[in-house]
C-alpha cells in the first residue's frame, strides 16, 4: 500500500478490526459443539429457526453494491427504484406460501437435485455448473471488487489489500463452519447493516433544517419532480409502473424462489413452519431499504448535489464522510462490511454445496459423509481463490455492470 494515505481515525479502525475479529469468532463458536456431518455442514442440520432464516435471506441479498447503488439511484431518479425492494416482498410471500412447503416436503438438498427428480441428471449437472460460475464471477468476484473500491474511496485502502482481508476473514468461518456458521453471522450482520443505514438516514434528516427544510412541503420543493414518487407513468430509465409490475415477477421469482444461494437457507429450516415463516420475515425486512437505502440518496441530492455532481456513486460516501462523526463512522463501515461478507459467505457456502452434493456425489454415489464435507471445504477454498483473482480485474471495466 505504498504511496496510499490511509484516512482511518483510530477509533474507527478499532471498531472495524473488532467487528472482523468478532464475526469470525462468532461464526466458529456457533459450531464448536456440533459434529459436522454433511447435513450439518451443508444444511445446518436442518435446524434453523424462522428468525435466522429470514435474517439470512435479507443479508444474503443486501451487498455493498446494493447499498451504494440504491443511494445512487435515489440521488438520480428517486424512490421509484424502491419498487424493486417492495416487489421482492410479494415474491418472498410466494416463496413462503408456495415454494417452501414443496421444497421442505421433498427433502431436497439443492435446487439442481429437484431438476434431476423432475427431468434428468443432465439438467441437474448443467444448473449446478451455471450456479457455481454465477457465484464465482458475480456474487463473490464482483461483490469483492465493488466493496474494495468503496473502502478505497472511504479510507484510501488499497483494493487488493481489501480483497485479501475481506476474503480471508469471510472464508475462515464459512469454510470451517458451513451453513450454520454462515447463517448465525448473517443474523448478526443484518442487525449491524440495518443499524448503520438507520444512522445515515437519521443524521441526514437532522441536518435538513440547516438547509431551510422544516416540513414535507419544503422537502418536496427541494427535490426533482417525481423524485419522491414511486409510481411513474413516464420514465427515462424505463421504470414505469407497468414495466415494474409486469417485468419484476419474472426476475424476482427466479432469484428469490429458485436461486440456490437464497433457497439454501429455506432448505436448512428445522420445520415446515420455520421454512414458511422465514421468507415472510425477510419480506417484512425488505420494506426497510426504501426508507434506509433509497431515501438517503434523495437526501444526498438535497444536501450535497454541488459536491456529488454527476457522479451519483459518490452519494453514500459523501453522506458518511460529511455527516457521521468518528466512532459512528466505524460502525457504519462495519455495516458495509457486514453487507459484503454476508453476500460472499452465502455464495461461497452455496458453491461448496453444489460441488459436493450435485457434482461429486452424483459422479461417485458411494463417497463417505466425511469425505463430502472435506470436498465441500476444499471446493470453497478453490472458489474463493478464483473469485479473489477475478475480482482484481474489476478495475479494467468502466462499471461493475459492464464487468458482469
Amino acid at each position: 500500500m505504498a504511496g496510499v494515505e490511509l484516512r482511518i481515525p483510530l477509533v474507527d479502525l478499532i471498531i472495524i478490526i473488532s467487528y472482523l475479529i468478532g464475526i469470525v469468532a462468532v461464526g466458529l463458536l456457533s459450531v464448536r459443539r456440533i459434529r459436522l456431518t454433511s447435513q450439518a455442514y451443508f444444511l445446518a442440520g436442518r435446524s434453523l429457526p424462522w428468525g435466522m432464516v429470514g435474517a439470512a435471506l435479507f443479508a444474503s441479498n443486501i451487498s455493498t453494491i446494493h447499498l451504494v447503488g440504491l443511494a445512487a439511484s435515489g440521488y438520480n431518479e428517486g424512490l421509484v427504484w424502491g419498487n424493486f425492494e417492495w416487489m421482492a416482498v410479494f415474491t418472498l410471500i410466494l416463496l413462503g406460501i408456495v415454494f417452501a412447503p414443496f421444497y421442505f416436503k421433498t427433502k431436497i438438498s439443492t435446487l439442481p437435485e429437484f431438476l434431476e427428480k423432475r427431468y434428468s441428471s443432465a439438467c441437474r449437472m448443467v444448473l449446478a455448473i451455471m450456479a457455481i460460475l454465477a457465484a464465482l464471477f458475480i456474487h463473490i468476484g464482483m461483490s469483492l471488487y465493488a466493496g474494495a473500491a468503496v473502502f478505497r474511496q472511504f479510507f484510501g485502502i488499497d483494493v487488493v489489500a481489501s480483497i485479501i482481508i475481506i476474503s480471508v476473514a469471510t472464508a475462515i468461518y464459512t469454510v470451517l463452519g458451513g451453513l450454520k456458521a454462515v447463517v448465525v453471522t448473517e443474523t448478526i450482520q443484518t442487525v449491524i447493516l440495518i443499524l448503520g443505514a438507520v444512522l445515515v438516514t437519521v443524521f441526514a434528516i437532522l441536518v435538513l433544517p440547516k438547509f431551510g427544510i422544516y416540513n414535507l412541503a419544503q422537502l418536496k420543493a427541494a427535490v426533482k419532480p417525481d423524485q419522491l414518487s414511486m409510481l411513474h407513468t413516464h420514465s427515462p430509465v424505463g421504470l414505469t409502473w407497468y414495466a415494474v409490475f409486469l417485468g419484476y415477477p419474472i426476475l424476482g421469482i427466479w432469484y428469490w424462489c429458485t436461486d440456490q444461494t437464497i433457497v439454501q437457507r429455506v432448505l436448512g429450516a428445522r420445520s415446515q413452519r420455520d421454512a414458511q415463516l422465514g421468507p415472510l420475515f425477510a419480506g417484512l425486512l425488505k420494506i426497510l431499504p426504501v426508507f434506509l437505502m433509497v431515501f438517503p440518496g434523495v437526501l444526498g441530492y438535497i444536501l450535497f448535489r454541488d459536491v456529488i455532481g454527476s457522479d451519483s456513486n459518490q452519494t453514500l460516501p459523501v453522506l458518511i464522510n460529511n455527516l457521521i462523526p468518528s466512532g459512528l463512522k466505524g460502525l457504519i463501515t462495519a455495516g458495509l462490511l457486514a453487507a459484503l461478507m454476508s453476500t460472499i459467505a452465502a455464495a461461497l457456502n452455496s458453491s461448496a454445496t453444489l460441488v459436493a452434493v450435485d457434482i461429486v456425489k452424483r459422479l461417485k454415489p458411494t463417497i463417505s459423509d466425511e469425505k463430502r464435507v472435506q470436498i465441500g471445504r476444499i471446493s470453497a477454498v478453490v472458489v474463493m481463490l478464483m473469485a479473489m483473482a477475478w475480482s482484481t480485474q474489476g478495475g479494467r471495466y468502466s462499471s461493475i455492470f459492464e464487468a458482469i
